[in-house]
């Protein structure tokens, strides 16, 4: 299996902090396990907007996010496995848990909202699933970057800017869901259209609000070793 190299920075690529508290075989592979999930999400974040932008084929298109949702959850498995075998961890086990959980439900709420395009397949695509996919792809992109930093810690402060930009972004999200679903319903001229929308709003709306408890979760392990 191949992992893109910008979620994939290796330990001994990346001395810092955690690396001078554990043994030399201590906690790095969960670093390296929550990078190539970040850029799983990423991956399918980016092949969601692309389904918005280009509904051809929606099923095949949506086989592919799910692919991917596939190696994210054995990613997840790997994660919490590992955490059962390792007796030193770079940060609080339930701070493990916790956040390859929270990164694991961003990708099922992916890959959720790109199964219901495929299944409800709405008469038109509305201008704003294309708005949420990319504010959701924007946030998987800031996770990523955040999961560079959380490794090393030496630049807290660029590390909150990308919690912080998640945050912005959620709110962004949020916005963008209010005024579709008022335009919706506006224009309710067809209850089975207004009910597929709303559900595929809902699932994309969701998946933002997800990444911003990841983000929540990393500003709170930045925090405790500050």
């Amino acid at each position: 299996m191949w992992y893109g190299r910008d979620c994939m920075a290796t330990s001994t690529e990346r001395p810092g902090f955690w690396s001078r508290l554990l043994p030399a075989s201590g906690g790095g592979q969960f670093f390296d396990l929550f990078e190539q999930h970040a850029e799983r999400t990423r991956e399918a974040a980016a092949l969601l907007a692309k389904m918005v932008r280009d509904p051809g084929n929606l099923e095949q298109q949506a086989e592919r996010v799910k692919g991917v949702e596939h190696l994210g959850d054995e990613i997840t498995h790997t994660v919490i496995e590992r955490l059962h075998q390792t007796f030193i961890t770079p940060m609080d086990r339930d701070d493990i848990h916790r956040l390859i959980s929270r990164m694991d439900d961003v990708l099922d709420l992916v890959w959720a909202s790109a199964e219901r395009l495929w299944l409800y397949r709405p008469k038109r695509l509305e201008p704003e699933f294309g708005q949420l996919a990319d504010v959701l792809l924007r946030a998987a992109e800031e996770i990523c970057a955040a999961m560079r930093g959380l490794r090393d810690l030496r630049d807290r402060k660029t590390l909150i800017a990308h919690c912080t930009e998640i945050n912005r972004l959620e709110n962004e999200g949020d916005a963008i869901l209010r005024r579709a679903v008022a335009r919706l319903f506006e224009d309710g001229s067809d209850p089975i259209h207004v009910i597929k929308c709303k559900e595929i709003y809902d699932n994309l709306e969701n998946a933002i609000d997800r990444c911003e408890d990841v983000a929540n979760v990393i500003e709170g392990v930045a925090l405790e070793y500050s």
